[in-house]
């Protein structure tokens, strides 16, 4: 074992009662950061899974009709001419098959799937509803929104007349699994499906409103025969989706937004969460630092006889200043494996403290490798960098001095 490595472990064995306190402070302080990360990364994976795990991260549809000038001329004045936005109306994406292959091979899209979306009415007996229609391939589908285990009744299969709504439009309609209802659209074409499933996707606007049916069916409904309206796709990383939308619409001339655009409030809450944990974690930081450099000048001055006799005995100023890095780095990585288990812990308590109808926690935590590995290396950095100016200051002493007056 290296020499200063050797003097190092001894001078902490020598001060036990010193050293106990502060592993027990770092302990402390790296198990805050510890259930705070794990805790804030748990409620913004729950919350990103319950927003976005019900819509695509990228909607890629035809560009809107343009804002074009009305004239409006008076005899004998000259008006300017007036800007109206043209009614929107559904629109197929030109050669869309080629777009939606584009768009499957760019790096970081995981999938994407064509849809028809659009406005219809779900009437049975006397019961009229307004839904939003959708139609899907299932088997594409289901790599941007896995609907399987949202049915709560049946089964998801939107294959021929058949449709999947959700359990509050099945309430106000009347109807269960098996049932018939009639879709109509504003155009007057209509058709009839029988309810193969019901699902429940934990918000009840979109359980009012979605219908899906088949692509087809869809198409047919919607007079888009051999179109699609839409393409949604999933990126790998959430947050690349901005880049993933700006590249499609560059490429493609087409609309493209991310659930980003879609979701301003949601990302600003995410964005402030994070700010709160990293000013949170900083300070936690600081106090460790501040406390792992004040017990090593305390034992600076408590060890100064001994250091000017190694000094003396022809240790070198590097050597002593290698002895105190150990300290604060050996106290940095003993605290961070502590506070490591207590934030471990604390966080297993926490999320059981409470949990949802279905089983789930109701504060769930994120507890990973990357976590504890990350605190370990702040704690040991830490340490290191708390060590510095005590460090300097042994390595200063003069070894006559303190050997005649120490």
């Amino acid at each position: 074992m290296p020499f200063e490595v050797l003097v190092a472990l001894r001078f902490l064995r020598e001060g036990r009662i010193q050293t106990l306190l502060i592993l027990s402070g770092i302990g402390v302080g790296v198990g805050v950061i510890v259930f705070l990360s794990a805790l804030i990364g748990g409620l913004q994976d729950s919350l990103i899974e319950r927003t976005l795990g019900t819509q695509a991260h990228v909607v890629v549809r035809a560009p809107e009709d343009v804002v074009r000038p009305v004239s409006e001329s008076s005899p004998g004045l000259a008006v300017a001419p007036r800007l109206e936005r043209p009614a929107q109306r559904l629109r197929s994406i030109v050669g869309w098959a080629q777009t939606l292959d584009l768009v499957r091979s760019l790096p970081g899209v995981r999938a994407a799937a064509p849809t028809v979306a659009g406005a219809a009415f779900a009437l049975r007996g006397l019961a009229n509803r307004s839904v939003a229609l959708r139609g899907v391939e299932p088997a594409s589908f289901r790599q941007i929104i896995d609907m399987a285990p949202r049915t709560t009744a049946g089964e998801f299969r939107v294959d021929g007349t058949n449709a999947v709504l959700g359990v509050e439009l099945a309430s106000d309609l009347g109807v269960s699994v098996g049932d018939k209802f009639r879709l109509e659209t504003p155009a007057g074409r209509s058709d009839v499906f029988l309810v193969a499933g019901i699902f429940d996707v934990g918000n009840k606007d979109l359980n009012e409103r979605w219908v899906f049916v088949s692509l087809r069916s869809a198409q047919t409904l919607l007079d888009l025969s051999g179109g699609i309206s839409t393409i949604e796709l999933k990126v790998e990383k959430i947050f690349d989706a901005e880049r993933a939308a700006g590249e499609i619409a560059a490429r493609t001339g087409l609309q493209a937004d991310s659930w980003m655009k879609l979701n301003r409030q949601l990302l600003v809450g995410l964005r402030s969460q994070s700010a709160s944990s990293w000013m949170i974690q900083f300070f936690v930081v600081v106090a460790v630092a501040l406390g792992i450099a004040s017990v090593l000048v305390v034992s600076v001055v408590q060890k100064s006889r001994e250091i000017g006799i190694l000094k003396a005995m022809g240790t070198r100023t590097i050597q002593v200043v290698r002895i105190f890095l150990v300290q604060g780095a050996v106290l940095g990585l003993a605290g961070s494996i502590l506070g490591s288990g207590i934030g471990a812990a604390l966080s297993y308590f926490f999320a059981s403290l409470a949990t949802n109808p279905d089983g789930s926690p109701t504060f769930p935590v994120n507890l990973s490798p990357v976590l504890f590995l990350g605190a370990a290396a702040v704690a040991t950095l830490t340490g290191l960098l708390a060590a510095v100016a005590p460090a300097e200051r042994a390595a200063s002493l003069d070894p006559a001095d303190v050997i005649r007056y120490g």
